[in-house]
């Protein structure tokens, strides 16, 4: 009887560390905002995790709905490219001084309140740069937010100011739809799988791409199949990171100024 009860046991131990060790994925939709078209995207009945650019016609509005289907929803923030492109409205720059850098931060926020966590919107030279990257940091820590590096750059210093302000930082590890045919995508999401497969779990970025909103349609359902399961941004948050929409924290402006 002690024999059993110890295989029991035994049994129940390898079940459970079976199911905690399920491989996990993320999915970042970025650029939402720009087309009524973006809301399709959001619509979809999975855990997507939604980044908004601000000061767009449809942002507001994705965000929103995002929000009501509790899904993550993250501010998409534009930052300063090495190519010149333009940002948009919203962005930061390397020009800006901290109090104008803090101001665009804040108001950005105060468009998409429901923000949980930032991610960068294109930004391959100012996440190089240490001082805007410190003063984001410091930023994101007052307003208890978290933030996702998107890696336009593989000199990016986000992690390093990140870990230096004690901010809870996480970094993408697969572009989606660099490529839109459907070999590419498919391509970067068996990468994406193999990926999480590895090391339990992964983190992926796309765009609401008419391409990728069809193959997502289509391949986020195959997922129980292949033994990964679709999870929100915020389940690779560590425990001690209390998450809370940048609508619920005061705009840390005046004490940076």
């Amino acid at each position: 009887m002690h024999g059993l009860l110890k295989l029991l046991l035994l049994c129940l131990l390898v079940c459970c560390t079976s199911v905690a060790a399920k491989p996990q994925i993320a999915i970042i939709i970025d650029d939402i905002g720009y087309q009524r078209s973006d809301l399709d995207m959001v619509r979809l009945p999975y855990p997507l995790t939604i980044a908004v650019l601000p000061f767009t016609p449809y942002g507001q509005q994705s965000a929103q709905l995002a929000y009501s289907q509790r899904k993550d929803v993250m501010l998409h923030m534009p930052m300063q490219a090495s190519n010149g492109k333009a940002l948009g409205p919203g962005g930061l720059t390397r020009d800006m001084n901290r109090v104008d850098f803090t101001r665009q931060l804040s108001y950005a926020l105060q468009d998409i309140p429901y923000a949980i966590g930032v991610n960068n919107h294109m930004g391959s030279l100012l996440t190089e740069l240490d001082q805007p990257m410190s003063w984001l940091m410091q930023y994101l820590k007052q307003r208890q937010l978290f933030f996702v590096d998107s890696l336009t750059t593989v000199h990016s210093r986000a992690r390093f100011q990140a870990e230096q302000h004690g901010v809870t930082n996480l970094s993408r590890h697969v572009f989606l739809d660099n490529d839109v045919s459907e070999d590419a995508l498919q391509q970067q999401f068996d990468l994406l799988i193999r990926i999480a497969k590895r090391h339990n779990r992964a983190i992926a970025i796309g765009h609401p791409y008419p391409e990728t909103y069809r193959f997502l349609q289509q391949r986020l359902a195959e997922l129980p199949e292949l033994g990964v399961e679709l999870v929100p941004i915020s389940a690779f948050l560590p425990e001690h990171h209390r998450v809370i929409a940048a609508g619920y924290t005061a705009p840390a402006i005046a004490a940076l100024e």
